[in-house]
């Protein structure tokens, strides 16, 4: 059984294995920690009411889990990740929030839950990261309720673009898509989606694009001060090391190229993403 992403040794990656390229350091978990419904499931967010049963593949900390419940209470929200080292602030946040949510560890290939299961699935940030999302996306219709919505959004790394051009960030950008290409993940997910979703004989779809920007004094900071932890203390800095793509001292570079542009005062990024709302 496959998971939906997780950590192994990058040395002896295995075939048919999904490997998380950004890993769970205190680094990614701030970035995940800013995503609520308002920020990354705006698309979504129209299309929901109370008493909806909603099931969040991916869920991380739980942040746009909770934003999520708080607009379906009192229908059954369900929030699933890989991984249970986020799950505990994830079920923290739900209880200062006073939202019934289940966090539980789960596999996008072969989810617990039965056909029709819930009115709405949600994956954000996930399929990127998979190496069959066309598989992933069936299972999840699979559990979705005739007539539901199946909710996807994902980045495309290929259209992140920043201001001012600094070679240390062009280096990230090209690193970063080596990276996730050698774990048999697709960082230009976001164009990619609606031809997975026809792939998985899923044709009832709209697709629209939305977009990050950072480019406040306080947004660089946070942002920067991110990626720079990123690019020399987490799984991806291990792995690129590991495959032979980076050197520590390569890495201390970008993440010198990101505390710049944080610095800059005229700095200005911008993440493009792709969206698809499913009815199944």
């Amino acid at each position: 059984m496959r998971c939906l992403f997780h950590w192994v040794d990058p040395g002896v990656q295995a075939e048919d294995v999904d490997t998380y390229t950004h890993g769970h350091a205190d680094a990614v978990l701030q970035s995940h920690r800013w995503r609520t419904a308002e920020n990354s499931a705006g698309y979504l967010l129209p299309h929901l009411r109370p008493g909806l049963d909603l099931l969040d593949v991916g869920c991380g900390p739980g942040t746009i889990t909770v934003d999520l419940a708080r607009r379906v209470a009192p229908g059954r929200v369900v929030g699933l990740d890989v991984s249970p080292d986020p799950l505990g602030e994830a079920r923290a946040a739900a209880e200062r929030a006073g939202v019934p949510v289940t966090f539980a560890v789960g596999d996008v290939y072969a989810l617990d839950a039965g056909d029709g299961s819930f009115d709405v699935v949600h994956a954000h940030q996930v399929l990127q990261h998979l190496t069959d999302p066309v598989a992933a996306l069936r299972e999840m219709a699979r559990v979705c309720r005739p007539g539901g919505l199946l909710a996807v959004r994902d980045v495309d790394y290929a259209a992140v673009t920043w201001f001012p051009a600094d070679a240390g960030l062009d280096r990230w950008l090209d690193l970063y898509s080596r990276v996730a290409r050698r774990n048999a993940a697709e960082p230009d997910a976001g164009r990619r989606l609606l031809s997975w979703a026809h792939a998985a004989g899923l044709r009832e779809v709209t697709a629209t694009t939305s977009a990050w920007c950072y480019a406040t004094p306080a947004e660089r900071e946070w942002w920067g001060a991110s990626w720079a932890g990123r690019a020399t203390a987490s799984a991806f800095a291990d792995q690129a090391v590991a495959y032979g793509l980076a050197t520590p001292g390569g890495l201390e570079e970008i993440a010198a190229a990101w505390l710049r542009w944080a610095a800059a005062d005229d700095g200005w990024l911008g993440m493009l993403h792709g969206e698809l709302l499913i009815r199944v």
